[in-house]
């Protein structure tokens, strides 16, 4: 694995001041795609030859600006965030959000040059088409691993596109559909989903956005309450039309332009910004909708199935972006552990921080083997697989629940690696960590994603039996991982969905939903690992994914009782291992889960 990690200082000179050369290192400057043999391995299995030759270099410029500029631009970004004025220098009421330069840069590295808001829709980086799901959240993950608040704008303006693009009318896609897909600074026009009100947070049904006819358009009266990227130049969003009933069966989508037809704004106010605890660099306001113009967008009532079309492409983008977070918050704690001396010897030798690092390592590699697969399992549904699309329906919010969950656990403990200075803005950890809550509510909260699985996936869609057949598949397939541990994890598939089955059967054990929901996710992500290790190392590369399955299994699914201590000669040898930079033979690594 290339894992290039040292002390970087920031003063040059081979002369440092007194007693800095005992603070550990960081990962800024690492070419992030370089030092992630993880996230190659994964590419190489899952892409195609064509699409490795081609995507590899657009990769490895991304890695490089994400360890190195795009995490400076994200870092002056963060401590300088958006401001809202209200009126020009006239007095006039011409309300505009004043971001930063560094994150203009970053908008410009974003939207124009890789352009990943267009990335399904149109050709970009060369390619002929637009880009495969892997390709796309593979670019998601690079780049969120240096500036996680504008990869919002960068997501919702491609799916904002996707909505438009996909129910609008001609005109409507003429209009805006193909602007949102711009690669054009002068062209572009920013999209947006705006759902939260007030009465209705996860509960979208109570929204009380009115609409009222006018003409052939339509007006809308009502507030917002959480709206990322404020100041975008187009929303989807939902309102009720007068008359129509209460919850979701009533809700009707809009299309609202922030500028009308003769340049004017439209009849809407940011009434104010968040100020958040994370993602601090993108612009999150509260508004307010008096008699604003909109455009019906798709069938009258109609909203929550067409906002519903893209949640499957956001909560996976949530767990790529998890991912990232995590793999960011590893690069830190690997980085740091080996560059600094603790009680003689380098913190990376200390037992327990040894212990600490595999804490932060592991759920970083089970978010992106879901994540990957997740995205595999989107292109095969895109294809028009039925089996994919009904496997797709139980993984999404399974992935997008427990990786984000899992990610500010390992932030968390990635700042306790850094010791003292992990609290320090000077450093990359606080940021992380305090990203890493937003997502958690973002497509749902873990509470409605689980109850998402058992509920609707579960009871109403049947889609556990997709999940059984192709985890059986996967384990079918690694045929040499050792029996004794493919038989273990053969029944620790059936425990979990007869427990997640269990659970969706009686309406009285929906308190246990989140528990069967994490359940699936490492029986998931066990069975992934075990499959990609094993294909990685029968074809002559690196088999730690093999290991790190039955971390997996020893540490989330099988754990040995509390205040025991086990035999773990197996986790010695494992750790050492996976902490280390040398290929691990597909044998030592079968040896090792049999043991």
């Amino acid at each position: 694995m290339d894992t290039h990690m040292g002390a970087n200082r920031e003063t040059p000179g081979s002369s440092p001041r007194h007693g800095s050369d005992h603070i550990g290192g960081d990962s800024r400057d690492q070419n992030f795609f370089r030092a992630d043999g993880g996230l190659r391995d994964l590419l190489r299995l899952y892409l195609s030859e064509e699409e490795q030759r081609h995507f590899w270099p657009h990769f490895d410029r991304l890695g490089a600006l994400a360890g190195g500029d795009l995490d400076r631009w994200a870092d002056q970004a963060d401590k300088h965030p958006p401001v809202l004025h209200n009126r020009d220098r006239f007095g006039r009421d011409r309300q505009w959000i004043e971001h930063h330069p560094a994150y203009h840069e970053m908008e410009r590295i974003g939207f124009h040059e890789f352009g990943l808001h267009a990335a399904p829709h149109r050709p970009i980086l060369g390619w002929p088409t637009g880009v495969s799901p892997l390709v796309k959240f593979t670019l998601h993950y690079l780049f969120s691993q240096a500036e996680f608040g504008l990869m919002c704008p960068l997501a919702v303006t491609e799916l904002a596109a996707m909505l438009v693009l996909r129910y609008g009318s001609e005109a409507l896609r003429e209009k805006y559909g193909r602007r949102m897909i711009s690669l054009d600074p002068a062209e572009l026009m920013q999209g947006a989903q705006f759902m939260t009100e007030k009465a209705g947070g996860s509960d979208v049904g109570a929204n009380e956005l009115r609409a009222v006819p006018d003409g052939g358009h339509w007006r809308l009266h009502g507030e917002k309450w959480f709206c990322s990227n404020a100041g975008c130049d187009v929303a989807v969003l939902l309102a009720r039309i007068d008359g129509d009933p209460p919850g979701t069966a009533g809700l009707t989508a809009f299309v609202v332009p922030r500028d009308l037809d003769d340049g004017s704004r439209n009849a809407y106010r940011i009434v104010r910004l968040k100020d958040k605890m994370g993602s601090k660099s993108l612009a999150s306001g509260e508004i307010t909708y008096d008699g604003a113009l909109a455009y019906m967008l798709g069938d009258r009532r109609q909203g929550i199935k067409i906002l519903l079309d893209q949640v499957n492409m956001s909560r996976l983008s949530h767990g790529m972006r998890a991912a990232a977070t995590m793999r960011r918050a590893w690069h830190e704690s690997l980085a740091f552990a080996r560059s600094r001396t603790l009680f003689g010897k380098p913190a990376l030798r200390q037992p327990l921080m040894r212990r600490q690092l595999l804490q932060v390592q592991i759920p970083a590699e089970q978010a992106l083997s879901t994540s990957c697969y997740g995205a595999d399992v989107l292109r095969r549904s895109e294809e028009g697989s039925n089996t994919a699309a009904q496997l797709l329906r139980i993984i999404t919010p399974v992935i997008k629940m427990r990786s984000n969950r899992d990610n500010v656990q390992a932030t968390a403990k990635a700042i306790e690696v850094r010791g003292g200075n992990g609290v320090i803005e000077d450093w990359v950890n606080s940021r992380l960590l305090r990203d890493s809550f937003i997502p958690v509510l973002w497509e749902g909260t873990s509470i409605i994603n689980s109850i998402d699985v058992v509920r609707r996936a579960i009871a109403r869609s049947q889609a556990q039996g997709a999940l059984r057949a192709e985890l059986h598949r996967l384990l079918a397939e690694a045929e040499g991982v050792p029996t004794v541990y493919r038989e273990r994890l053969a029944a620790l598939c059936v425990r979990t969905i007869d427990y997640a089955e269990s659970v969706a059967a009686h309406p009285d054990s929906e308190k246990y939903a989140r528990l069967a929901t994490s359940a699936l996710y490492h029986v998931l992500s066990a069975v992934l690992l075990a499959w990609e290790g094993h294909r990685l190392g029968r074809d002559g590369g690196d088999a730690r994914r093999l290991l790190m399955s039955r971390f997996v299994v020893e540490h989330r699914l099988d754990p040995q009782p509390a205040l025991s201590m086990p035999e773990d000669a197996w986790e010695d040898e494992a750790g050492e291992w996976l902490l280390g930079e040398a290929p691990v033979p597909l044998a030592r690594a079968a040896a090792l889960v049999a043991s």
